[in-house]
């Protein structure tokens, strides 16, 4: 069938409407019913090529992420292990004879990679960076009746990345559709050059787009609202005369007693702008808006609204797991909601520009956003890199991130690059110069850096350029303390940090041996153990970082650093290092790749926030006599005593700089137990038990109620425990699933780096006797009933509520 239901709605508003001025905007998701082939046929873009053999399927879609692991796939171990190619998409739709009186675009929000479009046969362009988002215009080649959209996605030149990239049309698709005179993509551009708690000014630049040549003028009428959608100013300019192309002009509004936006109270407005003819609406255009202001400063760090605070900041890959590269809002939130919960109020979008729907949920729920624009220029890190587009591309590409991005209030930073190889020749002095000038003609609002590795700023030609705003400084967090001295009134941001190897629940001792692996960037890794783990003491770092403690310990002793981004915040796909296969994803995440906190997460939640926290470790099944180094991160309190069985072990109180206590107990089955206390009165208790044989399942999902929107998630935890309830922390069972009430399961994981059993199935080894079920919810409101399964193990079922939304 032609008509597909997300197209309903607007082509039943587009049949009321005949003149080519009188609707305003109508934007609608262009996902559905899209039609897959893994392979390449030149034919299909073809209108009347025959794809009914093609699959069926709703965007985003990774197919990598559908694959098999292998270590000869071309994007290698470093590249996740996950196969790659070329791909064709198709998608059929019916325009009624009103469409071809409005102009109509297409918008993607990201294509991995190299993707070419075209409408009915014609091309519209090709895009080769993958991360970027861009938009066509369909109208002169449109027709009533059926129209077809074919895309080709060319991921097959590999390696082109250090990480797992995904493959295929990845974020979301969108049809918008609007008057002849409109306001342009990206069009509005909001800024607060003057806030206070009793006043806020807001600048609103518009261009407004006159596709017909209509000569006359307009009317441009700006309401702003706040989240409770009361009206609480306005601007209107008249007689706006157009010209033939692209019309600028910028209204003020005044906002008394604005509720300023904050990473703890993140109020939020919204600006309508719409133009009218003759009194007619025409278009109408919603900008988010955010009042808040901020500084960086050479003593004294960084400022929110007036307030110093530390940036506690986290770098994110955009893979989401088992779900590979397709975007998922609920995936992403869950991510920041875990993040929250650490301390975290801040994130780097390493190293390229994110899904727009991340910075919208940054903007809701409260964080800071560094947005970041490439991994390298004109010099490569990988033979197929974006080296290769940079030449033609990255102008381009830069400004349409910032277009894209400079009205969301969490984007306080623009970064222009990450480790970029031109510090280290003077060709990196112009090209620093002109990237800058690139973003600030397009926001002045913020600073602009690049994050950098060289320290030696008469070597770092970056840095040399005298361009940059403050300085990125990537490791090396022995310098925080003589940065002052040695850059003098240079800003400092620790743009990324630490660069820890931990495997959540796998522990070897002494804890208190840190170990670099490898020790340097020429010695072959030979060192690790059989089970391709690190230790979850925080006592293993790569050569050219530092442990979680290590680099802490250093940011919060000095006001002018801004604040870090700790490498990771999760693990991600792909840069396995220092193991090799099986090893197929990263150790440097704080969470593992399924979202389980590792103990570090602990630790920064001890120290980020002021919630109480006793968190000791590791598990307790040990042989007999073994000595044990048992952990604890704990605040709100003086003090922790340890006891097994009963007995105590003593108290434990951190000194000077320590972010942990310790007790090294001979080991013996029973109950440890902590007690942490202040001012001599209990604050938390915390046991641990040896647990017995694997007995049961336990199902536990993040959320019961989900909505049947075809998209929502419920994240099922599985543990593996025995009789009394305690976690099996070795348990490997093999859980299998079945999902009864429609929906699908959507991934499984465990979190292990060098698992290679799919992502895409219906069962999963546990992990250190946890695994994961991703459940996703169908169209239909409803019971979704998820069991679980395991050989010699009681089963267990969990119910998920699937409710139809408004």
């Amino acid at each position: 069938m032609l008509l597909r239901k997300n197209l309903v709605l607007l082509m039943l508003m587009l049949i009321i409407g005949h003149a080519a001025y009188s609707l305003p905007r109508l934007r609608q998701p262009f996902n559905q019913d899209w039609k897959f082939f893994l392979g390449d046929d030149a034919a299909a873009k073809s209108p009347g090529f025959n794809d009914a053999d093609w699959r069926r399927l709703t965007l985003p879609h990774d197919w990598s992420i559908e694959g098999k692991f292998d270590e000869k796939n071309p994007a290698k171990p470093e590249g996740g292990g996950l196969p790659t190619g070329i791909a064709w998409y198709r998608k059929a739709f019916t325009l009624p004879v009103s469409m071809l009186k409005k102009d109509v675009f297409i918008e993607f929000d990201g294509v991995y990679k190299n993707s070419e479009v075209w409408i009915n046969g014609h091309l519209l362009g090709k895009r080769p960076y993958g991360y970027i988002s861009f938009h066509y215009e369909l109208t002169k080649y449109l027709k009533a009746g059926k129209n077809v959209v074919a895309v080709r996605v060319d991921n097959s030149a590999q390696p082109d990345s250090r990480w797992y990239s995904g493959s295929g049309i990845y974020r979301n698709v969108w049809l918008t559709a609007t008057s002849k005179v409109a306001i342009d993509h990206w069009g509005t551009f909001l800024s607060t050059p003057s806030v206070s708690k009793t006043k806020a000014e807001v600048n609103l630049n518009i261009q407004i787009r006159n596709q017909n040549g209509f000569k006359g003028s307009v009317r441009v009428q700006s309401q702003v609202y706040d989240a409770q959608g009361k009206l609480v100013s306005s601007a209107s300019t008249d007689r706006v005369l157009l010209t033939e192309k692209l019309t600028g002009l910028t209204q003020v509004v005044n906002i008394n007693n604005p509720k300023l936006w904050s990473v703890d109270r993140p109020d939020l407005y919204k600006v309508i702008t719409r133009i009218f003819i003759n009194k007619m609406v025409c278009d109408s255009y919603e900008t988010p808006l955010g009042i808040r202001y901020f500084n960086f400063d050479a003593a004294k760090g960084f400022s929110l609204n007036g307030e110093y605070m530390k940036i506690l900041g986290v770098c994110l890959h955009h893979d989401l797991g088992a779900l590979g590269a397709a975007i998922n809002i609920r995936a992403m939130e869950r991510q920041l909601e875990i993040l929250k919960n650490m301390g975290c109020n801040a994130i780097r979008t390493a190293h390229n520009p994110p899904a727009p729907e991340l910075l919208d949920l940054c903007d809701k729920m409260g964080f800071l956003v560094m947005d970041e624009a490439f991994d390298m220029w004109a010099k490569k890190k990988n033979k197929q890199d974006y080296h290769l587009n940079w030449e033609e591309w990255h102008v381009r590409d830069l400004q349409d991130m910032v277009k894209r991005d400079r009205n969301h209030p969490s984007v306080i930073l623009w970064s222009i690059g990450n480790e970029i190889r031109e510090q280290f020749d003077s060709t990196g002095l112009a090209m620093t110069k002109e990237l800058v000038k690139l973003v600030k003609d397009l926001d002045t609002t913020r600073p602009v850096l690049s994050a950098l590795t060289e320290t030696d700023a008469k070597k770092n030609f970056i840095y040399q350029a005298d361009a940059l705003d403050m300085y990125g400084l990537n490791y090396n967090h022995k310098l925080y303390k003589d940065f002052a001295k040695n850059y003098p009134g240079q800003k400092l941001l620790a743009t990324e940090t630490t660069s820890s190897l931990d495997t959540r629940g796998f522990y070897e001792m002494p804890s208190d041996s840190i170990r670099r692996w490898p020790k340097d960037g020429k010695t072959k890794f030979t060192g690790g153990n059989a089970e391709f783990a690190a230790s979850s003491y925080d006592n293993v770092s790569a050569y050219w970082g530092s442990t979680h403690e290590e680099t802490w310990k250093e940011a919060k002793k000095y006001d002018h650093v801004s604040g870090l981004f700790v490498w990771t915040g999760f693990d991600y796909l792909g840069e396995p290092l220092p193991y090799p296969w099986p090893a197929r994803s990263s150790y440097f995440g704080i969470a593992d790749l399924a979202g389980f906190p590792k103990d570090a997460y602990y630790m920064y939640q001890s120290e980020w926030t002021s919630k109480p926290v006793l968190h000791v470790f590791p598990h307790w099944n040990w042989t007999p006599g073994k000595t044990v180094d048992v952990w604890a991160y704990y605040n709100n309190a003086d003090e922790v005593e340890l006891f097994l069985n009963g007995k105590s072990l003593g108290t434990r109180s951190k000194q000077g700089d320590d972010l942990h206590v310790v007790w090294k107990v001979q080991y013996e089955p029973g109950t440890l137990k902590a007690v942490s206390r202040k001012n001599g009165r209990t604050v938390l208790v915390k046991e641990i038990h040896t647990a017995g044989k694997p007995a049961k399942i336990e199902l536990v999902a993040d959320r019961r109620a989900i909505a049947a929107d075809g998209s929502d998630l419920s994240f099922v935890t599985v543990s593996i425990l025995d009789d009394e309830g305690n976690l099996v922390p070795g348990a490997d069972n093999l859980v299998k699933f079945k999902l009864e009430g429609g929906g699908r399961i959507a991934g499984v994981d465990n979190g292990f780096q060098a698992s290679l059993e799919p992502f895409k199935a219906d069962y999963r080894k546990a992990y250190r006797g946890l695994c994961l079920a991703i459940v996703q919810a169908g169209n239909k409101a409803g019971k979704l009933k998820l069991t679980a399964v395991s050989a010699g193990l009681t089963s267990a079922v969990v119910e998920i509520s699937v409710k139809k939304i408004d």
